[in-house]
């Protein structure tokens, strides 16, 4: 799959959430705004609305589908706007930094 160049670059809460991940706490919370909520649940909808068209006219998953290509910018969009809401630090992490022991 062909990367565009219109995708947003790593963010830090998503090298953040990488990290973690790597350290085996795969579980991220992230502060998610009325807006950024608004703004998923509707590309969420659209992105659902536009693959079950797709499958109930019987499309064939081919490279350079306009309507393929609509549903995987729709969900560009989706992770943008999800990695753009800040990463709640877990409670360890919190207390690390009260102490300043932790990573700024």
């Amino acid at each position: 799959m062909a990367v565009s160049p219109t995708v947003l670059t790593i963010s830090r809460a998503a090298q953040i959430q990488a990290e973690r991940a790597a350290a085996g706490n795969a579980r991220v919370w992230r502060r998610i705004s009325p807006q950024s909520g608004r703004a998923l649940e509707i590309l969420g909808h659209a992105i659902d609305y536009l693959t079950d068209e797709y499958i109930h006219r019987g499309g064939q998953f081919r490279a350079g589908d306009p309507e393929l290509e609509a549903t995987q910018l729709l969900k560009r969009a989706n992770r943008a706007v999800y990695f753009a809401c800040p990463v709640v630090p877990t409670f360890g992490e919190r207390c690390l930094r009260f102490l300043g022991i932790g990573r700024r």
